[in-house]
């Protein structure tokens, strides 16, 4: 890693996609289901797992502030793990690239209310951070046996900044 200060840029599909997929009601419905009455937003996300199966857990995630201090990442290399935000509180979203079994060139992104996201498996991402205020989260993850998580701490924290008002 090279910056000791990374500005968070706002997340969206296309911005995001190489480490996921952005998971939102925006645009037109694929579909309208319910007699008319619910617009479906259609299998959004890549879940991939290499065995065991499908789980949904809720997390209670404390607040975290900007500037964050980015000290630890984390990767599941046997499952995908989406987040969906229950409260609608926004999100930061630290995410690297690989090198040698390490993250490297660390993107930070925030949510805005309402954006969930799903993680491809084995990105390194950093640990679950509402922004402002407590969030719950329901998460979509591999349930099944074997080791499905890598940690990696940083000798030096990465400081994420958000935007200015």
């Amino acid at each position: 890693m090279t910056a000791a200060c990374l500005m968070a840029q706002p997340l969206t599909a296309a911005n995001f996609a190489p480490y996921g997929d952005v998971l939102e009601v925006a645009g037109t419905p694929d579909r309208m289901i319910n007699a008319g009455l619910c617009g479906r937003f259609h299998d959004r996300a890549r879940l991939e797992f290499v065995d065991g199966r499908a789980g949904i857990s809720l997390f209670d995630a404390e607040a975290r502030h900007l500037p964050y201090a980015l000290d630890l990442m984390e990767r599941h290399p046997l499952g995908s793990q989406a987040f969906i935000p229950l409260d609608g509180v926004p999100m930061l979203i630290c995410v690297a690239a690989d090198d040698g079994g390490r993250p490297s060139e660390v993107c930070a992104f925030l949510s805005q209310p309402g954006q969930g996201i799903n993680l491809l498996r084995s990105v390194w991402h950093g640990v679950l951070a509402p922004i402002g205020c407590a969030g719950r989260y329901a998460v979509i993850d591999r349930i099944g046996p074997g080791d499905n998580l890598e940690e990696v701490r940083f000798d030096q924290p990465l400081t994420i900044e958000g935007p200015r008002p």
